[in-house]
């Protein structure tokens, strides 16, 4: 892990507004915080953080930027390759974490929301230290959230010998959820975030300015090669977790023009049952998991394919006597939706 090292190189001031107040007795009044950081571009203040709006800032993560509701959201062909093989790395793993790290995930994604954040930034925690309070990086970044001392104590945490809040997981993603709305202040993407979270803004800022572009796919070569795998792994972990990019992982206007009516509930008999869903789980793959036809499957639940790949959840009806093996098969029919859909975006 590159974390930020604060040296001595230059003297910049900023604002951390208010963001939750009266959570873990934080104050009213907003707090200065004077940064000495070497990495930020010289002579640059830090903006103040504003609010964030969590639906924007993800618009280099797919390649369709100007979207209709006859246009399936694809994965970024460049990061394809990455993602399969994480996918077939580490799903295994990450399953496992779903289930016993829920009390963590909860915890994140109640702080992140009072932050108007993305609470899909949650997954930050997971390649950062697989959500380890006693994660050491070789560089000496501490916790959940891998923060350097000096960053630690300058976001509001207290660091010493007898006490470090680094490994406190809900103090330290308080702080994760400032730096990380001070971060999408200055570039206002969400890749480029989580590549600065990882490297620090300097190395960012050099890769936009010898890139001549902020297309996080256009300057990742002039990223630390760990950076730019960094980034690829939170979408790979997104993916593998969520089963999806999602609404989250659009901009606003992309995800209201993205948009698509659910179908029609039709009037059901005891003969089938009803159950919600959302993720990238494909007709054919739970078709021939459950043993049904697909042309029946599809008559049952019109559109399933394209409303879940617009990020909607779906009412999707089977036979009552199938209900109960879908249930059971849930994490393999995603795994290998997940790796079908890749394969065909790869064609």
């Amino acid at each position: 892990m590159i974390k930020l090292l604060l040296l001595t190189a230059l003297s910049l001031s900023y604002f951390l507004s208010d963001f939750a107040a009266g959570v873990n007795g934080s104050s009213a009044a907003p707090l200065r915080i004077s940064i000495t950081d070497s990495s930020i571009k010289d002579g640059e203040m830090i903006a103040q953080p504003h609010v964030v709006n969590g639906r924007e800032g993800f618009k280099n993560l797919f390649t369709d930027n100007t979207l209709t509701t006859n246009v399936a959201v694809k994965l970024n062909p460049m990061a394809i390759s990455f993602v399969d093989g994480y996918i077939k790395s580490h799903s295994g793993m990450l399953t496992k974490m779903k289930a016993w790290g829920k009390p963590y995930f909860d915890m994140m994604e109640g702080v992140l929301s009072q932050y108007n954040l993305p609470v899909e930034l949650k997954y930050l925690a997971v390649i950062e230290s697989q959500l380890k309070t006693g994660a050491v990086s070789w560089a000496g970044a501490v916790g959940p959230w891998q923060f350097m001392p000096s960053t630690a104590r300058l976001l509001g945490l207290r660091v010493s010998k007898s006490r470090d809040e680094r490994r406190d997981f809900q103090k330290s993603t308080h702080a994760a959820a400032k730096y990380l709305t001070n971060l999408y202040s200055i570039y206002n993407d969400w890749l480029l975030v989580i590549a600065a979270y990882n490297s620090g803004p300097g190395n960012v800022d050099k890769a936009i300015r010898r890139s001549g572009s902020r297309n996080f796919w256009e300057l990742q070569r002039y990223l630390p090669a760990e950076s730019r795998n960094h980034v690829k792994k939170f979408i790979a972990t997104h993916y593998i977790m969520e089963g999806q990019g999602g609404l989250t992982t659009l901009t606003k206007g992309e995800t209201e023009n993205f948009k698509l009516a659910q179908p029609v509930t039709a009037a059901l008999d005891a003969r089938y049952s009803v159950v919600n869903i959302s993720g990238r789980y494909n007709s054919q793959v739970i078709a021939q998991t459950l043993g049904i036809d697909l042309t029946e499957f599809k008559r049952l639940n019109p559109a399933f394919d394209k409303s879940l790949a617009m990020g909607s959840a779906y009412d999707m009806r089977l036979p009552a006597d199938k209900l109960q093996a879908f249930q059971a098969a849930k994490p393999q029919i995603l795994e290998q939706s997940i790796k079908l859909t890749l394969a065909t975006a790869v064609q």
